[in-house]
């Protein structure tokens, strides 16, 4: 009978993020909590399962949201529907403006892991075929919800040329660049890290 592996992913105590000063909703001061968590002093890699369960500790998620301006000044955001085969099952079949993961101890060998856990999770969920520039916008942390409560979110923004972002998983469904004033017009089917980042950034 084979073992399944168990994933090891990147997690920092939640006391450290408390120490670098705790908050609820989305924070734009990157240079607060940021290298400090990404120290290797300060991360470790521990068993997913194990880590889903325990507010002891903080998942580190790359949170990468795709920005189209339309010639006519639109801004739309790339966003989908969570199908039953995404990862964390109490975020399935609700809508979704970031695309990413954990980052996993097979990213460890690289100099950036964090890095190369972002590009791997956006190389394995979705398809870019347009130019882009991308950059870290802040936190997102969400005591309130039980899946908030494990995980710390660094979201990035990508201003994609041209709206040409495809997904590579069937369980990333309904997809599509949508103006901003409509997402905004009803928030409530999106999931809390969404529904931050569209009220922080842009409402």
């Amino acid at each position: 009978m084979s073992m399944v592996a168990v994933e090891h992913i990147l997690v920092v105590p939640t006391a450290e993020f408390h120490r670098l000063g705790h908050f609820q909703g989305f924070s734009s001061n990157i240079a607060r909590y940021l290298p400090q968590l990404l120290e290797p002093t300060n991360v470790s890699y521990r068993p997913r399962p194990d880590m889903e369960k325990d507010p002891s500790f903080k998942q580190l998620i790359p949170y990468v949201i795709f920005r189209h301006q339309r010639a006519d000044g639109t801004i739309a955001l790339f966003c989908y529907t969570r199908g039953k085969g995404q990862g964390e099952s109490r975020l399935h079949a609700k809508r979704s403006i970031g695309i990413g993961g954990h980052i996993s101890a097979d990213d460890s060998s690289c100099q950036n892991p964090y890095e190369e856990g972002m590009r791997r999770e956006l190389l394995e969920e979705v398809h870019i075929d347009t130019h882009y520039d991308g950059r870290l916008v802040g936190l997102i942390n969400d005591d309130e919800t039980e899946v908030g409560k494990v995980h710390l979110g660094l979201v990035h923004i990508f201003d994609v040329v041209e709206p040409n972002v495809q997904p590579r998983e069937d369980d990333i469904c309904e997809t599509g660049f949508v103006p901003v004033h409509e997402l905004l017009a009803d928030t409530s089917r999106f999931e809390t890290w969404s529904q931050i980042c569209l009220k922080a950034l842009f409402a």
